[in-house]
């Protein structure tokens, strides 16, 4: 009877563990084009054509005909944008899945043209699987009670 007993706890004692070890979480990688130095940011937004990155999901949420989409892909009036040297806000105090419900306030704060501390790349324009060093940003006050970041890199 024990050897049942110490087969049946083993193979439980197995199921268990595989059970946990195959629960992981999935966070998105961050573009090449994305700014270096950053960690648990869900969303960039772009001011220049006033549009979200969802790090998490790989997807752009912008706005057409009345209506905000998730997609993986631009459509065609965004295709020559250089998102290497575009400005990303880092939006470090939303993770949901509606940043637009703050669209008003970002296009304001941050309207088209906005440049705030320089930002280096994940990757480089020319080679995106190569990996830049992160710059350190200056210290800065967030100018919003809504704890954007412009150019802090966000806590560990």
């Amino acid at each position: 009877m024990k050897p049942i007993k110490l087969g049946f706890t083993a193979l439980l004692l197995l199921f268990v563990a595989t059970a946990f070890s195959q629960v992981n979480v999935t966070i998105g990688t961050p573009p090449p084009w994305g700014p270096a130095g950053y960690t648990e940011v869900r969303y960039y937004y772009i001011p220049d054509i006033e549009i979200y990155y969802d790090v998490q999901q790989s997807q752009y949420v912008y706005f057409e005909k009345g209506k905000w989409y998730r997609k993986r892909n631009l459509p065609g009036k965004f295709k020559k944008y250089d998102f290497y040297s575009g400005y990303k806000v880092v939006l470090t105090d939303y993770h949901g899945p509606t940043p637009y419900v703050h669209f008003n306030n970002h296009k304001v704060k941050y309207p088209k043209g906005f440049k705030g501390s320089p930002q280096k790349t994940i990757g480089t324009k020319n080679n995106p699987k190569q990996k830049t060093t992160a710059l350190k940003p200056k210290n800065q006050k967030s100018n919003s009670s809504d704890n954007t970041s412009k150019g802090k890199k966000t806590k560990n």
